[in-house]
């Protein structure tokens, strides 16, 4: 009995830990995700008045208007104010941003010349390690994705934040049903082995192990030494080779590191140079791909999508499409999904 009682035990204090770290940690690191690739998919208008909206409410700040200017172009850029203080605000929209320390370098400074106290970086990407050492000589504050999203979770709207909270809360759930699976199969292994060792080390085994042993010594005392054997000197094959796993090539990864976002831009510029209708594809900065065709641009946007959904990480770049070479047409901006 005593056995499965403790195969119980540990099958419960399995199927708890996993449920504590599967519900309380994984979910919200999912919600967040989740969020992020929500607050992505939006228009960088609305992210701009999300931030606003969040900056106004939890800070303070407000928009400064310029009395010169009659009407004022829309910009992920913009100047916040207290009343004596004013900050230079930056909004990087998207998640592809890997943001080092050129960008916080050109905020700190463009804020020094508009006069503001500070700068502050916004971005639901990520601000590389040499970034942020660069914002703290720069007097530019840095919120990014992890950051990011706690200060903008209330201000999500209602049908979004109800998808992302259902979207986490389903995959928690199923991952927990398949943790206590797990947790039932290692109790009854861990019963199966516990009860083998109990029947083995049994009182009746221990009562019939004891004559043998005795019996055995003297012989064991009168034996002459055997000599070793040669089989035994004889030098250890050589170990099977091992096969060495080949890289994963999967551009399923939607949060890759930085080499390799570069990498997949390279890959998706070639391709789409190798695509009828189009010379080549130009990558002018993180989020924006230059197209300059030589077809119609009915034939060339199918071919351009095809190639930019193989990747999960470029997926919602701007597609600038120019003009064909000779032709009076107008630059044409796109998005071949979001997410």
């Amino acid at each position: 009995m005593l056995p499965w009682i403790l195969a119980l035990l540990s099958a419960l204090l399995t199927c708890t830990l996993a449920i504590v770290y599967l519900w309380w940690i994984k979910r919200r690191r999912t919600e967040m995700r989740l969020g992020l690739q929500a607050l992505a998919g939006m228009h960088w208008r609305e992210f701009s008045t999300l931030i606003k909206r969040m900056l106004r409410e939890q800070r303070g700040l407000r928009e400064v208007a310029d009395p010169t200017e009659e009407v004022r172009e829309p910009s992920s850029d913009f100047l916040l104010s207290d009343g004596p203080n004013t900050w230079l605000v930056s909004c990087k929209h998207g998640l592809a941003y890997r943001i080092g320390t050129a960008a916080v370098n050109e905020l700190g400074a463009t804020a020094r010349l508009s006069g503001a106290k500070g700068g502050l970086l916004i971005t639901e990407g990520r601000v590389e390690r040499d970034g942020l050492a660069a914002a703290d000589k720069q007097a530019v504050e840095v919120l990014d994705g992890p950051r990011l999203w706690p200060l903008l979770q209330p201000y999500l709207p209602g049908e979004i934040e109800t998808r992302v909270r259902a979207t986490a809360r389903h995959e928690a759930l199923r991952r927990i049903a398949i943790s206590a699976l797990g947790a039932m199969t290692l109790g009854l292994l861990v019963g199966l082995g516990l009860q083998g060792l109990h029947v083995e080390t049994g009182p009746s085994a221990i009562a019939n192990a004891a004559p043998v042993s005795t019996a055995a010594a003297p012989v064991a005392s009168t034996a002459a030494p055997t000599p070793p054997s040669p089989v035994a000197t004889a030098p250890d094959a050589a170990p099977a080779a091992t096969a060495v796993p080949t890289a994963d090539n999967s551009r399923d990864d939607p949060n890759p590191d930085t080499a390799t976002l570069d990498r997949y831009q390279a890959e998706l510029a070639r391709a789409l140079a190798r695509q009828p209708g189009i010379a080549s594809g130009v990558w002018q900065t993180r989020q924006t791909l230059a197209i300059n065709r030589t077809g119609e641009l009915d034939e060339v946007w199918p071919r351009v999508c095809q190639e930019v959904l193989r990747y999960p990480a470029l997926r919602n770049v701007r597609v600038q499409l120019n003009a064909r070479p000779g032709v009076d047409e107008p630059v044409r901006w796109r998005q071949c999904a979001t997410y």
